[in-house]
């Protein structure tokens, strides 16, 4: 999905974060925390709490100092359209729009872009930690140098809708929050109630670019272009790239379905498409059976 070149770019959504540099993280404590961001790749709220050794973890890898800079350049489609940040930026735009007409009494998220590591009331935010939301700040964390980790590791396509995808995801975390899901038992299980949350953010991640389009500039043109089917098929495998089994067996590890923590690649592929064409009622995740899920 691309935006319109000329449109212009709400960015007051987006802050920026520069100057934190990732602590060295020595042998096996290395692996402990990539394990981890594997599980929580793209997939919402952090989970080295729901790991059980996001202190250890954390700590390790040092928050860093960093500073709010100035998102530059982000103002036009086109330049949204050339960098991933903008396009990140632009993105927090047409998703507020939308889910601020879905929700009564909606609030928007805010989307912290940072470089190296930045802290956050939830832990270090790194790219080791992958992409999540903050439920206590109601902000979402991302390192745009993400993409090429995600691409790189686990083969999913960096297309501009799957990166699109990703935020739409932890804005879904958000939307969890505002209607009081999120606050669910967070143990593992292919049925648990993370999965249940997780799958129900790829959902309303789902809902949200069936009704892209309808997002206006300030000057109330249109913001974004139709979704192409190559497009689609970029963010299916984003999807499906994060999947607990694809994961799983990307790490050489057995395919453990009571460890399950965010959903298989099938799930989260077919819950994205149910938010796609039947839209944001038809995520209640939550109120189906096990064996539906």
């Amino acid at each position: 999905m691309t935006f319109n070149d000329n449109a212009r770019i709400n960015t007051q959504r987006t802050q920026k974060r520069s100057g934190g540099k990732t602590a060295a993280v020595g042998g096996g404590s290395l692996v402990v925390v990539l394990g981890l961001w594997a599980l929580s790749a793209l997939t919402g709220v952090n989970l080295m709490p729901l790991a059980g050794v996001a202190t250890d973890a954390t700590s390790q890898l040092g928050g860093g100092s960093s500073a709010a800079v100035e998102l530059e350049n982000c103002d036009l489609g086109s330049q949204a359209n050339e960098r991933d940040e903008c396009r990140m930026a632009a993105t927090a735009d047409a998703v507020d729009q939308f889910w601020a007409g879905q929700v009564s009494n909606y609030r928007p998220a805010t989307l912290i872009l940072f470089e190296g590591a930045t802290s956050s009331q939830c832990g270090t935010a790194s790219a080791q930690t992958g992409p999540f939301y903050c439920p206590p700040e109601e902000k979402i964390y991302l390192d745009v140098g993400f993409f090429r980790t995600l691409s790189s590791q686990y083969g999913a396509s960096t297309g501009s809708l799957a990166q699109m995808y990703v935020l739409a995801h932890e804005w879904g975390h958000h939307i969890s929050k505002l209607i009081g899901t999120i606050n669910v038992d967070r143990a593992s299980g292919q049925a648990s109630g993370s999965v249940r949350l997780e799958l129900q953010a790829d959902c309303f991640a789902g809902a949200w670019m069936q009704n892209a389009t309808s997002a206006k500039d300030q000057d109330g043109n249109t913001l974004l272009a139709p979704i192409t089917e190559g497009q689609l098929n970029d963010a299916m495998s984003a999807a499906a790239a994060v999947g607990d089994d694809h994961i799983m067996q990307s790490s050489g590890m057995r395919v453990d379905p009571e460890r399950f923590t965010h959903g298989t690649s099938e799930q989260r592929q077919r819950w994205l498409m149910t938010g796609f064409t039947e839209g944001p009622t038809s995520c209640s995740t939550f109120e189906v059976p096990a064996e539906q899920l």
